[in-house]
């Protein structure tokens, strides 16, 4: 089991806390990514005319959004409202987050000049994130805050795609043809992202996750001559708390992203919590149910639960979530519905409940 020192005024307690160390606790905990907006329409009624990058840039705002699920759902933890290009942007990268796109970056990266249009990141640009945490810790008390950052090849990716991309063949090719330029570009951005982390977590976060969110993009070959490197290098600068990493399509990476510092990895609905557990060497799973069975009938999505339940079985201990983001469409009440069965599951040679 791995302990970690005291994180501001909250202990390596609780359910979630105790799950990322690798002890099973009696209760199973729950978190949802992208539980902070989306699905909720108290959200949604705060965000009205409000562009996405302004909202993060508002502790009052950030802190409202991130407490709105705890309120209303009881999750264990509660997830930072923000988004992963945040710190591009503070570090002075000219990009916006379209609504119904995602993030535009007005000059894609494409050649070695170009890395001057990426400097290191001031932590000063980010107080605004520093400050929300501060609030948050103190209204959410015992409740863990999880901090948050892009993976550097997930990053990478909107630099040189310019957005979002169903292929990355932009990503890869320049991968493949300009592999100093590459490892250039991912070496600036492991910096900003691991300068975020610190932020986030001298700031009083109890865990981080880092999102690569499409490194399944890749094969395992590539990841690990291209990508891993870099993402072991942000992970290490975070040691001192629990680090979730995730990536979505990663099942054939899953050992390798584990390998790379994660003390949980996060694991998509395309695996089988089961299979993913004995890929991840011993570590804590996270998932992974997938987000479109919260659309389903209460029956389809209890019995969906509990199978995730089970699977999560065979890891040492077990942080249920979705396989990855809520959907927009989502009904809060459904989200209610799936923290309530988990709450009440019990592993079945457990005589505390019912499994």
């Amino acid at each position: 089991m791995r302990a970690w020192p005291l994180v501001g005024s909250l202990p390596p307690a609780g359910p979630f806390l105790s799950a990322c160390a690798g002890t099973r606790p009696t209760v199973t905990p729950v978190w949802f990514m992208r539980q902070a907006g989306r699905a909720l329409p108290e959200y949604r009624r705060l965000r009205e005319g409000m562009g996405m990058l302004d909202a993060c840039r508002r502790p009052d705002l950030v802190t409202e959004i991130t407490l709105q699920p705890v309120r209303r759902l009881g999750t264990d933890a509660a997830i930072l409202f923000s988004d992963i290009v945040v710190p591009l942007a503070a570090a002075g990268v000219d990009l916006d987050i379209v609504a119904g796109t995602g993030p535009v970056i007005a000059e894609p990266i494409t050649s070695p000049a170009d890395l001057v249009r990426l400097p290191a990141l001031d932590p000063g640009a980010v107080a605004f994130i520093a400050e929300a945490i501060r609030m948050l810790v103190t209204e959410l008390g015992p409740v863990p805050l999880i901090g948050f950052a892009g993976a550097p090849f997930t990053l990478a990716s909107y630099l040189v795609e310019g957005g979002p991309s169903r292929t990355h063949a932009r990503t890869k090719a320049l991968m493949y043809s300009q592999p100093a330029l590459w490892h250039d570009l991912l070496d600036r951005l492991a910096g900003i992202a691991l300068t975020y982390l610190r932020v986030q977590v001298e700031a009083g976060v109890a865990a981080v996750q880092l999102f690569d969110s499409w490194a399944g993009a890749l094969c395992p070959d590539d990841y690990r001559a291209f990508v891993a490197p870099h993402s072991a290098r942000v992970l290490a600068g975070v040691s001192e708390v629990p680090r979730v990493h995730f990536g979505v399509g990663t099942g054939e990476l899953l050992a390798d992203m584990a390998g790379a510092g994660a003390d949980v990895v996060g694991v998509d609905w395309r695996v089988p919590l089961d299979a993913a557990a004995g890929r991840v060497g011993g570590r804590t799973v996270q998932g992974n149910l997938d987000p479109t069975a919260l659309l389903a009938p209460p029956d389809v999505l209890a019995r969906k639960v509990r199978d995730v339940l089970r699977r999560g079985l065979a890891a040492p201990a077990h942080v249920f979530n979705l396989g990855h983001g809520v959907l927009p469409e989502t009904d809060p009440g459904a989200l209610a519905r799936v923290v309530e069965i988990v709450h009440e599951w019990r592993a079945p040679d457990s005589d505390a409940g019912p499994p």
